[in-house]
């Protein structure tokens, strides 16, 4: 890339498994924000701003301040409907303690917890 050109990728997730990328090439020094905006996602910056998303960069969490650097990917999350730990818990208390975890495949004749 010539010298004061970035080249950057911004990644959104509108919806479950629905990933939208776009390359974008900016002018050195530009920061998350213009690459969002660049992208034609002011209302996903308006809502970072308000703390309602989260933007990164390379799935590290950034402010919307940020300066980018040459192959950067600025990424917008969504928020977790469900907490990860919570629906584990979830998960291995309707499969029951024998059907899950470490002990769920047993050789035949093996003692328990072996």
């Amino acid at each position: 890339m010539s010298k004061g050109l970035l080249q950057v990728v911004v990644a959104y997730s509108s919806a479950p498994q629905q990933v939208v990328e776009q390359a974008l090439v900016l002018p050195a020094g530009a920061k998350v924000a213009d690459a969002l905006a660049a992208a034609g996602l002011a209302a996903e910056t308006a809502a970072c701003a308000k703390g309602e998303l989260q933007a990164g960069v390379w799935g590290r969490a950034a402010s919307l301040q940020k300066v980018l650097h040459d192959g950067d990917r600025v990424e917008v999350y969504r928020k977790l409907r469900v907490d990860p730990k919570v629906a584990r818990r979830e998960r291995f208390a309707s499969q029951g303690a024998r059907g899950a975890g470490l002990f769920a495949k047993r050789r035949v004749g093996g003692k328990a917890g072996y």
